[in-house]
């Protein structure tokens, strides 16, 4: 069975080039979210194997996301996503919970490798 990927990212091109990695790497993406207050939404309802997460994003932002995800289920599997520069918020998320973090722009085999550490 394929592991069960949610992809948020505020925005639509970055989802759709995670999507397009995952699913060539034979990942199922069951869900897409924009912020992260649908973030935690989508988690609650699809339960997956790992949801990449964006820093950065109006209503909700990525680490608030996390804290809120994490408390439901302290076993998710999160990755965070971000851009360059960010590297005092990548500290604070994995002090937060998150398993790695990768770096935009995204190249898939840093992405294949960070998930398949953490989520086989």
């Amino acid at each position: 069975m394929s592991k069960r990927v949610l992809i948020v990212d505020d925005a639509a091109f970055m989802r759709m080039m995670i999507k397009d990695i995952l699913t060539k790497n034979g990942y199922e993406v069951v869900g897409e979210a924009q912020d992260g207050a649908e973030a935690v939404e989508k988690y609650k309802e699809l339960s997956p194997d790992l949801v990449t997460m964006d820093i950065t994003m109006p209503e909700k932002d990525g680490i608030a996301a996390l804290k809120d995800i994490k408390a439901l289920n302290n076993n998710a599997n999160i990755i965070m996503c971000s851009a360059m520069g960010q590297q005092a918020m990548v500290i604070d998320a994995i002090q937060a919970g998150a398993r790695d973090f990768i770096v935009k722009p995204f190249q898939a085999d840093r992405v294949i490798e960070a998930i398949s550490k953490v989520i086989g």
